[in-house]
């Protein structure tokens, strides 16, 4: 593999923002800030956190994989222009930036804060109560920047407005040296175990997470592939991977990245009214969950809509079933709708196109870097095997999770002399007639597979398979234990307002793409489905629900 020169985030995008100063970088509500001004912005934040004694301490290259020399800066907000410019500002003070899921209890926030061993925070005021409760259990907490919003809480104790620390800065260049290797962390979700801070260099996150020139060697390089011209509204919370990867994918190629007005749900009305407004040709959703009510928008208004700008759709995180896509396509013949798979340890891995009133799921076509391993991570296996195995993927990947050497040598394997993250997705590889690298037969998390009487069962593929019935407005699939089969399934429905249909109904239709053994054997109807705000489903909710 040909070696790229290492260069720096912040490098790339305060070179990019000096070819279009006066051009819209970042638009939220009624606040559009210019690149000159998302600049001036982000290192006035550096110089802010210079000054209070924030920064690195020990260079990359002095540094075991899961060992940070940085401090580290807690991003407890709600999207809006602040989050995307807490990244960025502080990554040029030299502090890595961490994700707060803004769902968290007191004591989720207690464990968060003390593995992290953050330094620094950025908080909105909805947040400051939760925050208060923490602070004096022994955290690492010396620096509080705080951003008020409708709630009206008062300003913590020892904390600074957000706006008045920028104010009070300097918008000169920080007088650091930006690194490709100081950290980009973002920190799992958690739902099936405690959250990890998986830790990247962020030259390396760069190309494999915000989808970075892969071969360009300078910096003039990327600022001459800054061309693609996105406008793009990032539907899911900026706390989930997916989320600030578009926004940075977007910057990367010179365009404007968009917030909802709405920040705190998913509003429809919204988020079409925005794309009509602004002329927007990118969205990005998570999964069905985003899917269903944007949807059940465009049959309410759709007819009274322009919406003839938009040219892509992307689901990341989360699976995005075919009947949805090709309601979609009946909406807007033009669209492209992309199915997007990575992880926060691999990056960005394998797409599935679906266009011109053609829709399918759970098959990804492969590319490079991504292979499918054996089951006993021994081998890389061949298209056409009938083994299911694990996705996995080598190159530019994360260094690991912070403050955990067993875990970060199980999810990075070395295999026949490679290095290759393997985030848990099992996959089969299909032939793909023409002698081509494969069609890639994803299965699902194995964190969320089910042993039932000897078989494994994927939760994803039995959700699949039951939301293919159109009655069917959401579904989570759980075990739950079981005297005759160690584990069973069970499908969490709801069924939409306007459907009617029996159990032997939904499983009828499952039957047609499932074999009979991977079939619910109980199904719980509930009024609403918990997932996370970024839209993935709560595994450990729904197997409460299931064993209830």
């Amino acid at each position: 593999m040909t070696t790229v020169p290492d260069i720096s985030l912040a490098e790339v995008h305060e070179a990019i923002g000096a070819t279009r100063p006066d051009e819209e970088c970042l638009v939220f509500r009624d606040r559009r800030f210019t690149w000159a001004e998302v600049q001036d912005r982000t290192r006035r934040l550096a110089n802010h956190l210079i000054a209070r004694g924030h920064g690195c301490s020990a260079e990359r290259g002095e540094l075991e994989g899961h060992v940070s020399g940085q401090d580290h800066l807690a991003i407890y907000l709600h999207n809006g222009n602040e989050y995307l410019e807490a990244m960025l500002g502080s990554l040029k003070a030299r502090v890595a930036s961490l994700n707060v899921n803004y769902r968290y209890v007191a004591e989720e926030l207690r464990y968060l804060l003390a593995d992290s061993g953050a330094t620094a925070i950025v908080v909105h005021s909805a947040f400051a109560p939760t925050l208060a409760e923490v602070l004096d259990d022994g955290t690492s907490i010396r620096t509080i920047l705080q951003v008020p919003d409708e709630s009206g809480n008062d300003l913590l104790p020892g904390a600074e407005w957000y706006e008045d620390a920028l104010a009070a800065s300097s918008g000169e260049r920080p007088d650091v040296e930006w690194s490709p290797d100081d950290l980009y962390m973002l920190y799992t979700g958690g739902t099936t175990g405690m959250p990890k801070g998986v830790m990247w260099r962020n030259g390396d996150a760069m190309r494999s997470c915000f989808g970075g020139s892969p071969t360009a060697t300078t910096v003039e390089g990327f600022v001459a592939e800054a061309t693609t011209g996105l406008r793009s509204l990032i539907g899911p919370p900026f706390m989930h991977g997916a989320g600030h990867w578009i926004a940075f994918r977007t910057w990367l190629g010179g365009g404007t990245v968009f917030v909802p007005s709405i920040p705190e749900r998913l509003d429809p009305d919204d988020v079409w009214s925005t794309v009509e407004r602004e002329g927007l040709n990118f969205l990005l959703i998570v999964g069905d969950a985003f899917a269903r009510p944007l949807r059940d928008e465009l049959d309410r208004t759709g007819a009274d809509r322009d919406l003839g700008s938009l040219a892509v759709i992307l689901s990341g995180g989360a699976a995005l079933s075919a009947p949805l896509k090709q309601e979609f396509l009946a909406h807007l013949p033009t669209l492209m709708v992309i199915d997007g798979l990575g992880s926060s340890e691999a990056g960005g891995q394998v797409s599935h196109v679906s266009a011109g009133g053609r829709a399918s799921t759970g098959t990804f076509e492969m590319s490079p870097g991504n292979v499918v391993l054996s089951a006993d991570l021994d081998a890389v296996l061949e298209p056409g095997s009938d083994e299911i195995g694990w996705l996995a993927k080598t190159g530019r990947l994360a260094l690991g999770y912070l403050g955990d050497p067993n875990k970060t040598a199980r999810t990075y394997p070395v295999v026949d002399g490679v290095r290759y993250a393997v985030p848990g997705d099992r996959a089969r590889l299909l032939d793909d007639g023409a002698g081509g690298p494969g069609i890639v037969e994803l299965h699902g998390r194995d964190s969320v597979t089910i042993n039932s009487g000897g078989e494994k069962i994927f939760a994803e593929e039995v959700e699949a398979a039951i939301k293919a019935h159109p009655a069917i407005y959401d579904c989570v699939v759980a075990g739950r234990p079981s005297e005759r089969w160690g584990s069973e399934v069970v499908a969490v429905v709801r069924i939409r307002a306007d459907h009617q249909a029996t159990d032997d109904d939904l499983l009828a239709e499952a039957q047609k793409h499932i074999a009979r053994y991977k079939l619910p054997k109980a199904i719980v109807r509930v009024d609403e489905i918990v997932r996370s705000p970024s839209g993935k489903a709560d595994y450990r909710w729904a197997r409460s629900v299931a064993t209830s």
